[in-house]
């Protein structure tokens, strides 16, 4: 394991620690009155940290996994402070690698904490430490390599302007507003993300401006898309709640055009998507079927001599069972178009090519300790030889066994 991980692990160990040690509460002798006063005395001087009585909705969470109430630090003219965090690892294995990946990993998955002001009219929100973003239908990656090659150490950085009470303003670098599924694992309802958020962006750095009225929320957000540091998309979302209903309508696209491509800017950094997401959460049950659409237009001048557009149809399940144990399903369906000979652009397993796959996630939780598995299978159809699965891309499905274990703090 690369040495900047080890000190990230240390780093939020040692944090963990020292907030869970601080949050503890003082004994209190209830003697004579001169032990009172000297109680009373000691109670005015001791540090103000406490365990706040409900856990905060940053970072976001669909579910089953449920974030405990944070350690609150009364950080002086900076105000009340909350501190989380999340420690875990898995293992996989798998079927039809791809070459330079193996049938069996390991991997820190989540060593983070995430820092946060929320209230007054300026706010702030601070994640940082080593992930590991793992998905079906795509290889392994190596923590270190994805924390030195997608978002840096700290993903997400956030100054938050709140001038009236259903108003916010938020600049730095942001979650993305496109899909149902969040970037990190403990957020979802799978470990695994799916073959809809393979299409999106996750991270975008730029300003975003919310608004609240009544039952309808609003945002709306001019960033660099695909972590592109070129300032050119814009984005928005519409959402419409009714009790355990809500519907969404997402949109985003690239105003301009760039030949940048990284690891974190794939080719779709030129394209524009569209998404309508439904979610029931009420009781045991979170419901949420979603269709997406995406295009990438034709542009020889940087690359793409013929365009290609995919859509898709996901539906996420989850059921808690009771006694700290739920279960999660997903299932989904993404087709694109296009062909090797008219040299479209490739968006999945080669032009043309589509994906199906299926995927559950049983969870057990208790207090702040979690452990849950992945069994998922992808299978990949009109596959262009050399961009699919196996050790020479020519093979079609790929099932996958994934155990997690970790604590939320």
């Amino acid at each position: 394991m690369e040495k900047s991980v080890l000190r990230t692990i240390v780093s939020i160990i040692g944090l963990a620690a020292l907030g869970l040690a601080v949050s503890a509460p003082c004994q209190q002798d209830s003697g004579s009155s001169a032990t009172q006063n000297t109680g009373a005395s000691q109670q005015a001087s001791q540090p103000p940290v406490q365990i706040s009585p409900s856990p905060l909705g940053t970072p976001s969470n669909t579910g089953p996994l449920q974030a405990g109430p944070p350690i609150t630090i009364d950080a002086g003219p900076l105000g009340k402070l909350g501190l989380n965090g999340v420690l875990s690892g898995f293992g996989l294995v798998q079927g039809n690698h791809l070459s330079g990946d193996s049938s069996g990993q390991a991997a820190l998955s989540n060593g983070q904490v995430f820092l946060q002001k929320t209230d007054g009219w300026w706010q702030f929100y601070v994640q940082a430490g080593a992930y590991n973003i793992l998905s079906v239908g795509l290889p392994f990656m190596p923590t270190g390599k994805q924390v030195d090659n997608l978002y840096s150490p700290v993903p997400v950085s956030y100054l938050k302007l709140v001038p009236a009470k259903n108003s916010s303003i938020q600049i730095g670098e942001l979650p993305t507003l496109m899909g149902a599924e969040y970037t990190f694992d403990f957020e979802n309802m799978n470990i695994e993300r799916g073959l809809l958020w393979n299409q999106e962006n996750a991270i975008n750095r730029g300003v975003q401006v919310n608004q609240t009225i009544g039952k309808l929320a609003a945002s709306l957000s001019w960033n660099d898309g695909y972590y592109s540091n070129r300032y050119s998309w814009l984005s928005g979302s519409l959402t419409y709640t009714q009790g355990p209903h809500s519907l969404a309508f997402v949109g985003m696209g690239n105003l301009g055009h760039t030949a940048f491509q990284t690891v974190a800017t794939p080719v779709q950094n030129n394209g524009v998507m569209y998404a309508v997401e439904y979610t029931y959460s009420k009781g045991n049950w979170i419901i949420q079927p979603y269709y997406q659409y995406s295009d990438v237009p034709t542009d020889p001048g940087i690359g793409i001599s013929k365009g290609a557009s995919t859509q898709a149809g996901a539906l996420l399940l989850s059921r808690t069972l009771g006694h700290g144990f739920s279960l999660a399903g997903r299932g989904e369906y993404i087709a694109s178009s296009g062909s090797t000979a008219d040299h479209a652009v490739n968006l999945l397993y080669g032009p043309g090519s589509g994906a199906w796959s299926l995927t559950a996630t049983p969870t057990y939780q208790r207090q702040r300790f979690f452990v849950r598995g992945d069994v998922s299978f992808v299978q990949a159809t009109s596959i262009t030889p050399g961009d699919a699965f196996g050790s020479d891309g020519s093979k079609q499905d790929q099932a996958r066994g994934v155990l997690q274990v970790g604590f939320l703090f």
